[in-house]
């Protein structure tokens, strides 16, 4: 089942690349008594991702931050190295963004939000969508019908939807 407006965020651990290495950071503790935007991507560095959504929350993030938004994730079921490379290659980790791996999918999955594009080795990935959480329940939700755009998951609409 998918995820929708009035429901808790799942319990799950996304994994960022710390000073020490790998860190485990769980859902519950992310978003408990704060307000945070999390959108989801197909995969790091791939056309769409890479080139309009990411760069679309870091246009917004000050707005977001005006409008009580804690903290901006952006998650993708890839591994924490590579998640670090991106944000560093983007300049999202500099302007703030968090980028977090959900390695095995299983957050993803929990959503309900997986998909496969075998043509293009792309296999249990995240469908493109963004949504705020406020206290760990989602209030707004946002989801592409299709992984190669972004326009309604874009921080701009999601933005004006809040």
């Amino acid at each position: 089942m998918t995820i929708s407006v009035g429901d808790t965020l799942p319990e799950a651990n996304l994994v960022r690349l710390g000073e020490g290495g790998p860190e485990q950071v769980s859902v519950s503790d992310l978003t408990k008594g704060r307000k945070v935007v999390i959108f989801a991507v197909p995969g790091a560095f791939t056309p769409t991702c890479h080139s309009a959504h990411v760069p679309s929350f870091m246009r917004t993030k000050d707005a977001f931050t005006a409008k009580g938004v804690d903290e901006i994730v952006c998650v993708s079921v890839n591994d924490p190295f590579v998640m670090k490379a991106w944000g560093e290659a983007t300049g999202a980790a500099d302007a703030g963004i968090s980028l977090l791996a959900d390695g095995t999918s299983a957050f993803t999955a929990a959503m309900g939000m997986t998909f496969d594009a075998p043509p293009v080795g792309l296999m249990a990935r995240s469908k493109r969508y963004a949504l705020l959480a406020e206290n760990g329940v989602v209030t707004v939700l946002h989801e592409e019908e299709s992984p190669g755009t972004c326009e309604i998951s874009g921080g701009e609409a999601l933005l004006a939807a809040i």
